[in-house]
């Protein structure tokens, strides 16, 4: 839907008045012109929205300008996920990590407990966080690696070592990492795991006193979109100009479920 705002005064072809000529040359040198308008994007996943303006022309120069702080902000991408839950993996048997809480999703969804998908195409940081613990009395090394749709990604595994039990409490340490991953609409990520020993697990641990302290996820993972990473199809845009024709233009956009993306627009030539 466009807004079209207020009309100055424009010149009979076949002539005009002195007074009526002076009143808008002065509007012009004041930047006041009729070629200008606002447009809301359209919702519902839409990917284009339309400029009905007589205005515009074939060649038309048209320029958008986000009129509100919701239309101004920068849509990136995002994801972050949590556990609260102790996971164990059967010796020398690769295990997917799950997660149980979705803290943020914008753009990505976590699909079957472990499944963190990308709905725009581009290159994504992958991070995660992983308490190890250990109740043997033998130190145990833990390999975590990354899935991308299934299959193990090369050159993703890390090693770590997790300290023995000692003192009567299970030795412990955090594994954390992040990976540049590219993804396509609708690829997704997992975290594995394997350890030679069942002693060493994953574990959540409760709130604690003395002193107070929060409760410490099992897992914590996160995904940010970096770029389109060379994609051309399924990515994030912010609102350009794709087409124009007469009386008409069209804004292609990212799949939009915002309301109220509000843009003022000038058209040029």
């Amino acid at each position: 839907m466009t807004i079209v705002n207020q009309q100055y005064r424009k010149l009979n072809p076949a002539g005009a008045q002195p007074r009526e000529i002076s009143e808008v040359v002065n509007n012009l040198m004041d930047g006041k012109s009729n070629n200008t308008g606002q447009v809301t994007l359209s919702t519902g996943g839409a990917t284009t929205t339309t400029i009905y303006n007589e205005r515009i022309g074939y060649n038309s120069v048209i320029l958008l300008s986000p009129s509100d702080d919701v239309s101004a902000t920068n849509f990136y991408p995002y994801g972050a996920w949590q556990d609260s839950t102790d996971q164990t993996a059967t010796a020398n048997t690769a295990t997917v990590i799950t997660f149980d809480t979705a803290d943020y999703e914008l753009g990505t969804d976590l699909v079957s407990s472990s499944r963190m998908t990308a709905l725009y195409s581009g290159l994504y940081n992958i991070q995660f966080s992983i308490q190890f613990n250990n109740t043997d009395t033998s130190i145990h090394t833990a390999s975590v690696w990354f899935r991308k749709n299934g299959t193990d990604i090369a050159n993703s595994n890390s090693d770590f070592d997790v300290t023995s039990s000692h003192g009567g409490n299970a030795g412990a340490v955090i594994a954390a990492l992040n990976f540049f991953i590219a993804l396509a609409k609708n690829d997704y990520i997992q975290i594995v795991w394997s350890t030679p020993n069942t002693g060493v697990t994953i574990q959540q641990i409760p709130t604690r006193t003395s002193p107070t302290r929060p409760a410490t996820p099992s897992v914590i993972a996160t995904m940010q979109y970096l770029s389109t990473n060379g994609y051309t199809a399924d990515i994030y845009t912010m609102p350009y100009i794709s087409a124009t024709s007469k009386g008409q233009a069209t804004i292609s956009h990212s799949a939009n479920s915002v309301s109220g993306m509000t843009y003022k627009y000038i058209v040029v030539g």
